[in-house]
């Protein structure tokens, strides 16, 4: 550091040099493999398991894919990869000196996640934190993405060191926040948005998963949880509520038989459109 240091570091030319110097945002941000563009890069998050995240990813995928768009999931819950069976690939991955080649869904998705590069994929992953992260940015940097247009990031739930890991090492445009209508997880959904308001992310909205199911019978719509719980926690937070989709046994279905591509799906357009303007 200089003896004449005024501890503007953005204009010093010891900048690279100085031990002293403040560490940005960019100072965290890891490049992706040399073979891939990626102009946007959306993260789907949640306070807590089981509300039907990676659905929620694989949705919104699906709908941008659709819009003639290059899409690509980073399935970043390395404990709980579920995207595989979502759309039923299977590995394992190949790859060559560009780097590893992702899985492609029938409708052009690119997925990278930990299940297609273990031989069995019913093997439990018993990693600690770090290594776990460690394999998060190799996703990123080390896979031949080729040219993406939205990568979208399925981060584990809670705020643990992935949604940490790449929160402070992508350059992320946004995440959407999955909920469902009970208070419990209106409690941890507060948890995650105030995690990404202090890694400085964007918050794009709230998507509320499981809202209701629709009767069989009568075609009544039945909101199993109550009313209105996601819309005074989206008001209550200032963020848009994008989306508030079923619970729907079709869908489930679809999405353990890996052909959720080939099904009904909900209207995620308001989510798309906050996508597109990120």
């Amino acid at each position: 550091m200089s003896e004449n240091c005024n501890h503007d570091c953005s204009n010093c030319s010891q900048n690279e040099e100085c031990e002293q110097r403040t560490m940005t945002k960019a100072d965290f941000l890891i490049k992706p493999n040399a073979a891939s563009h990626i102009r946007k890069h959306i993260g789907i998050a949640s306070g807590k398991g089981g509300v039907g995240k990676s659905m929620v990813t694989s949705l919104l995928a699906i709908q941008m894919q659709t819009k003639v768009k290059n899409c690509a999931i980073l399935d970043a819950d390395i404990t709980g990869p579920s995207i595989p069976r979502i759309f039923g690939l299977q590995g394992p991955l190949q790859g060559d000196q560009n780097g590893l080649t992702p899985a492609s869904t029938l409708t052009g998705i690119e997925v990278v996640s930990t299940n297609l590069i273990m031989d069995d994929p019913d093997q439990p992953v018993i990693w600690r934190g770090p290594v776990i992260s460690g394999l998060v940015k190799q996703f990123y940097s080390e896979v031949n993405w080729g040219d993406i247009d939205y990568m979208f990031i399925d981060l584990p739930p809670g705020t643990g060191d992935v949604p940490l890991t790449v929160f402070q090492s992508l350059p992320m445009d946004g995440i959407i926040i999955v909920t469902t209508p009970q208070d419990l997880v209106s409690m941890v959904v507060r948890k995650a948005v105030h995690m990404a308001e202090m890694m400085d992310v964007p918050i794009l909205g709230i998507v509320e998963n499981m809202s209701y199911v629709i009767c069989g019978h009568c075609g009544e719509k039945v909101e199993l949880f109550g009313t209105q719980r996601s819309k005074d926690l989206a008001a209550e937070l200032g963020l848009p509520l994008l989306a508030q989709l079923p619970l729907d046994p079709k869908l489930a279905a679809a999405c353990d038989q890996g052909q959720l591509e080939e099904a009904k799906r909900p209207d995620m357009s308001a989510a798309i459109e906050a996508i597109e303007k990120a």
